[in-house]
């Protein structure tokens, strides 16, 4: 920033921080006006309030920016196989912060033979004390027991955790049909927003079984493996469980061109279902899993990365509205060690390697720089897709993702003209590699303010851990049913 000034001392009617100057962007439109901030909520949006701030920030030429909101990333979560990630709340929040972030939505990861309470109850801990920024918690749900669907589930929904996942594949978390149509009817009937991971998981097992007869154990095969059509088949089949239940749901991590389209069908049959697309469909390719050596598996993730023409379609589906939330999907696993992509040996076939990428800081400066710069998306676009709609698809609007009066102050100030080329030893996190080493990006978030407090300076995180606090989510408004089951129709003999 160009200056930070110090007002007077406290009065009634000063506010604590006043940021001017700055264009201010919602999902609404970009206004020129200044942003006054007490007690940690914005307070007033209006013109020369300089003058009644005891803090001043000049945002002249810069652009004030809600603080995003990373809505799928896996911080201090311990996978199937037993591996964690090698972030844990302070490092995944102070990168999440440097990169223009206020509030992380990680996943409590349930394992087989734990109770979600049990689940709940360890990810709190694992936060305490931790975080920089707010936070909230998706369920994952892998055990889908009679006790777990009927009983935990609706309680904790009514706690505040009014999300979770399910997995198509993994055979450690996927459920099969019937459990998903049981996760998905009690979802229903309290409110809930279910996020599907859709993969075909014996099209993956029986691809995978030959390719390593064949021989072919490269990380380059991950790609063969996780074919197009096992996302398309699944993302048909969880649309159509979803139908059946009469339920909106959101494919997550949308890859391939005719995934869109399943979820542009079933929107045009007047379906409410929902997508979700990450930046390793937009900025890296199968290629990427055919670098010499091992050097393949630093872009392994699932699904993996496809071909320029599914790049293509992943964008334009991002630009015309079918995906509405981008996020980092960050599974942060090193490349090097015994505790990362390496567990399995240092040449570990594919189907032994960790699945995810990092992504967190770079997630907003990419978009930005190739959206907004190149033309394709409009900075309103831009907002709705890194914050707003995310707050609303998980019950935190209006708390977060706009600039409003009443609205927590997570603002992040970007100067839309600096040009930063990504390397690893720039970045914040606690990752060995970034996947996007030596890209060079146009616009950078220069500042981060949550609750009103600068947590990011454009130098270094200044946030202390412990101040992120965790956030109830209400239960999301798109998440409602509109219609009637499949069930209800039958009862009543419609």
């Amino acid at each position: 920033m160009e200056t930070i000034q110090q007002g007077h001392q406290d009065t009634m009617s000063e506010l604590d921080v006043v940021i001017t100057g700055g264009a201010v962007a919602t999902i609404g439109g970009v206004i020129d006006c200044d942003v006054g901030i007490h007690n940690g909520s914005i307070a007033i949006l209006a013109r020369n309030l300089g003058a009644k701030g005891r803090q001043v920030i000049d945002a002249s030429g810069k652009l004030v920016l809600p603080g995003g909101i990373d809505s799928h990333c896996h911080i201090a979560q311990l996978s199937s196989s037993g591996l964690e990630t090698a972030d844990d709340f302070e490092s995944g929040t102070r990168s999440a912060a440097a990169g223009g972030n206020t509030c992380l939505i990680p996943f409590a990861a349930q394992h087989r033979g734990q109770t979600l309470r049990h689940t709940i109850d360890q990810y709190h801990a694992r936060a305490d004390g931790k975080a920089i920024i707010d936070y909230a918690f998706h369920l994952i749900i892998s055990d889908a027991t009679d006790e777990a669907i009927r009983e935990e589930l609706p309680a904790l929904i009514e706690e505040g955790y009014t999300s979770f996942k399910i997995y198509m594949t993994y055979d450690l978390l996927k459920l099969n049909d019937r459990e998903i149509l049981n996760v998905l009817a009690t979802a229903r009937s309290h409110g809930a927003m279910v996020m599907v991971h859709a993969e075909n998981h014996d099209v993956i097992g029986w691809l995978t079984e030959r390719l390593l007869a064949a021989g072919h154990e490269a990380p380059k095969y991950h790609s063969a493996a996780h074919t197009e059509i096992a996302e398309s088949e699944a993302t048909h089949r969880a649309i159509a469980l979803a139908e059946i239940v009469d339920l909106p749901i959101l494919i997550v991590h949308v890859s391939a061109k005719e995934a869109i389209n399943e979820i542009a069908r079933a929107r045009a049959r007047g379906l409410k279902i929902f997508g979700e697309t990450c930046p390793q469909y937009l900025f890296l390719t199968a290629k990427d899993l055919d670098r010499p050596g091992f050097e393949g598996a630093k872009f392994m993730c699932s699904p993996p990365p496809r071909d320029a023409e599914n790049q293509r379609s992943v964008w334009r589906a991002l630009e015309t509205g079918v995906l509405e939330v981008f996020s980092s999907d960050h599974a942060p696993y090193r490349y090097a060690g015994t505790d990362g992509k390496a567990a399995a040996g240092p040449n570990a076939a594919f189907h032994k390697v960790a699945n995810g990428v990092p992504g967190l800081e770079t997630r907003l400066p990419l978009l930005f720089s190739e959206g907004v710069g190149k033309g394709r998306l409009s900075l309103e676009s831009f907002v709705n897709l890194t914050a707003t709609r995310a707050s609303k698809l998980y019950g935190l609007y209006p708390r977060k993702g706009t600039i409003a009066v009443g609205a927590d102050a997570d603002i992040a100030i970007w100067d839309p003209d600096k040009t930063v080329t990504i390397r690893h030893e720039l970045l914040h996190d606690n990752m060995d590699y970034t996947p996007y080493e030596g890209r060079t990006v146009t616009g950078w978030p220069i500042l981060t303010l949550s609750r009103g407090e600068i947590v990011w300076d454009g130098e270094q995180v200044i946030g202390v851990p412990g101040r992120g606090a965790f956030l109830r989510c209400d239960r999301p408004g798109p998440a409602a049913s509109r219609n009637s089951s499949v069930l209800e129709r039958a009862i009543s003999g419609a």
